[in-house]
Order: C-alpha cells, then sequence, then structure tokens
C-alpha cells in the first residue's frame, strides 16, 4: 500500500504531480524537494515580464495556502546528495533524509554549458531559474551592448526583450537559421525578418572562438571570421542536458533522458519520471523523443500520479507549445519533422499567418503566428482522425472549421 510519495523537483511537473496525486484521493503523505528556496513559479516570464520590469516578482505555480492547504510538505533549499533506491530513502544536502514508497523523478534540465576561452568572465549569464533571471535583470540595468549566444526560443524571447528596453542586441546562431531544430523553415524566415526589421542583428552559420574581457569582465565575442561584437552583457542559451545523473546512479535506464513507458514508469519498480528530464516513444510519430514545455510536463505529471496510485492509462495527450517573442506569439501544435509539404494561411506581410503541415495528406502538425483561434482549432483536429487534404485547406482556408464541425456531426450521427 502506498503511504508515502516523494517528488523530486518542484518545477511545473513536480507540483502538478503533487496536485495530482490530491486530486486522485491519495491522503498518505506527499513530499515536494526542491533545491530552490522560492516558492515554485511560472517559467515562461522569466525571459519576458520579469526581466523586462525591475518592479516584477515571480509568478506563483500555486499559492502558499494550496501546499498547506492539501498537506503537501515543501523540502525547499534542498539539494538531494544521495538516492538509495534498495532502502527506498533519499539524503538532503541539509542533513536530513527522507524514505517513499513510491518516487517521482521530475529533476528537469540545466543550461547546456558551452566550452569557451574566457566564459567565466562576469557578465556572462544563462537563463534557467528565478535566481538567473534576476542575475540578468541585475546585469541589464547597466548594459547597453548584449550578444546572446543561441537563437533557440529563449535566446530569441530574452533578445527581443531586452531590445526593446533600447539596448543593442545580436543574436549568434551556430546553425544556418533561428529556431532551427524547433519549427519549420518558413516560421524561422519570417522570425529572422521580423526581429532584424525591429533592430536586432542575427548572425547565422557564425562561429565563435572566445570571450574578449578587460579586469575580468565581458567587453566582447569574438567570431571565427575574426570579426569582434562589442558586448557589456553575454548570455548564453544553446540548449539544455536533462539531469538523469541521480537515476543513472542507480542503475535506472537512461536515452537522452530518463526512459519511461507509456505509463510514466521507469525501469525501476515504483520510480517513475516526468517533463524535461524524460524521453519515451511518442504515439503520433512513433519516435523516441524528449519534450521540453510546460503542456508536456502537466500532462505527464497528472498520468504519472494515476499510475502511482495504480490507475491504467497511456500518455497520448497532443503535444503543444507557445513562444512570444517581441510581437510574435508562436503556438504550435503536433511535432514538426515528418511533413512533406505545407499550406500557408493568412498574412505573413501582416505578422498574422498558419502553416499547415501534412505528410502526404494527413495533418500532422500546425505552427501559428498570432492566430491563436487556428491553433485551438488544431489541438482540436489532431486529437482526432479527421484531417483536411491540403487542396481543400489552400481552396477554402475559412471553411476548415465547418468542415471539421460537419465530419463531427457526421460521427455522432
Amino acid at each position: 500500500m502506498t503511504k508515502n510519495v516523494v517528488i523530486i523537483g518542484a518545477g511545473h511537473a513536480g507540483v502538478q504531480a503533487a496536485a495530482s496525486l490530491r486530486e486522485e484521493g491519495f491522503d498518505g503523505k506527499v513530499t515536494l524537494v526542491s533545491d530552490e528556496k522560492d516558492l515554485p513559479y511560472h517559467k515562461p516570464p522569466l525571459s519576458k515580464t520579469f526581466v523586462k520590469d525591475e518592479a516584477a516578482h515571480p509568478q506563483p505555480l500555486r499559492g502558499e495556502a494550496f501546499y498547506a492547504g492539501h498537506d503537501i510538505t515543501l523540502a525547499f533549499g534542498n539539494k538531494v546528495e544521495r538516492l538509495d533506491l534498495g532502502a527506498r530513502s533519499i539524503d538532503l544536502s541539509g542533513g536530513g533524509k527522507l524514505g517513499f514508497d513510491k518516487l517521482i523523478l521530475a529533476t528537469g534540465a540545466r543550461p547546456r554549458p558551452l566550452r569557451l576561452p574566457f566564459i567565466d568572465l562576469a557578465g556572462v549569464a544563462v537563463l534557467r531559474t528565478l535566481d538567473d533571471a534576476r542575475i540578468i535583470r541585475d546585469l541589464a540595468k547597466g548594459s547597453s551592448e548584449v550578444v546572446v549566444i543561441g537563437a533557440g526560443f529563449i535566446g530569441l524571447e530574452i533578445a527581443a526583450t531586452l531590445a526593446a528596453g533600447g539596448r543593442t542586441v545580436t543574436v549568434v546562431e551556430a546553425l544556418e537559421r533561428p529556431l532551427g531544430r524547433g519549427v519549420a523553415a518558413v516560421i524561422a524566415a519570417h522570425v529572422h525578418r521580423r526581429m532584424e526589421a525591429n533592430g536586432i542583428r542575427i548572425l547565422t552559420d557564425a562561429r565563435i572562438e572566445g570571450l574578449d574581457g578587460e579586469n575580468g569582465r565581458v567587453r566582447g565575442v569574438k567570431l571565427a571570421s575574426g570579426a569582434m561584437i562589442p558586448a557589456d552583457l553575454v548570455i548564453v542559451g544553446v540548449g539544455v542536458v536533462p539531469n538523469v545523473e541521480m537515476a543513472a546512479e542507480q542503475g535506472i535506464e537512461i536515452a537522452n533522458g530518463i526512459r519511461v513507458d507509456g505509463a510514466m514508469r521507469t525501469s525501476a519498480p515504483d520510480v517513475y519520471a516526468i517533463g524535461d528530464c524524460v524521453s519515451y516513444r511518442h504515439w503520433m510519430t512513433g519516435l523516441d523523443v524528449r519534450l521540453e514545455s510546460v503542456q508536456n510536463a502537466t500532462d505527464q505529471a497528472k498520468l504519472a500520479a494515476r499510475t502511482a496510485l495504480g490507475h491504467e492509462g497511456n500518455y497520448d495527450t497532443v503535444p503543444w507549445f507557445w513562444s512570444d517573442i517581441g510581437d510574435m506569439k508562436l503556438q504550435m501544435v503536433g511535432l514538426v519533422g515528418r511533413e512533406d509539404r505545407h499550406v500557408v494561411t493568412g498574412s505573413p506581410e501582416d505578422n498574422r499567418f498558419s502553416v499547415f503541415h501534412f505528410a502526404g495528406d494527413r495533418l500532422t502538425a500546425i505552427e501559428t503566428v498570432n492566430r491563436p483561434a487556428d491553433h485551438m482549432l488544431g489541438r482540436r483536429i489532431l486529437a482526432t482522425s479527421f484531417s483536411p487534404s491540403p487542396e481543400a485547406l489552400k481552396a477554402n482556408p475559412d471553411g476548415l472549421k465547418a468542415a471539421f464541425t460537419e465530419w463531427q456531426a457526421n460521427r455522432v450521427a
């Protein structure tokens, strides 16, 4: 009988797992462990509102009263020094020890290190946690020239935020286009053009040789071409590494993340894993993936809680994601990468358009820029077997909602 569940990690996944255990009726002990001291917070605003506004406060995932009201023990400011699956216990940095019947790993990911000469100069920062955001906000006060290394979502979000504050911002990307691993080429090209039109320089296919400094503080970024980009603030955003070491030391299977089955079970009995640290076989593609999104973390947490309490289930939710980059709200549903053609609707010139991706005649993903209605409709469509043909969508893009509604009505009839 399960009497004691410990959750390691208090991001979106860990907090949702704790909440879901209570929602599922679990009345045993729930302990949420985190090496951060702050109340768990929303991460997406860190690269935007929080960095931009000195008076901004972190947005809590749940109010403090929620944890007390649901009898969730918070073991914050504690790093896990050792996990012992044989003894079903963890040792905390503060000297305490926690036992468990079931364990949920929500250990997340950390910024991928960039090994460059002088990368440890003052004025070089990463963004992953609230403390990171505090450092960047403080550094940005006295900075006028910023270089962002990496043109992924985080890099572009914070580049747009800092540029809006009047700073000169240059983004340096090693790949041939921004968002090279995140979106289709048509979206990436639009983002590139839009950001440069707004005064942000984006250098692609660019290799960095190292940083330059003076009196221990960064003063520039040196490219392999020999060019030097002035910088009094450098932000490194070249992806993340899943936190798997704790699990690996205990012999849990690792494959680009902690490997889980369709119910969030790891290879170790009574141990589950969720969120950014997890890899699994995705139902839409049949391929192994590791997804980094709030939706993925939240939905996996709900399922893990149910699985830990003995319920049957399989992870088959439709993946979706969003990113706010300047005046562009990017929203994605489905998984890009299988498509062989696409249909563009709306107006890229007006910064409002959608890209519908097809593999053969099957709709596989939708990416939108400032078209939230298309995104929400896409989330409903991709959860069903309905698929418009590329030709029909191209001929009558405004008729998609009506066609889907008619399809649903015919199924009921």
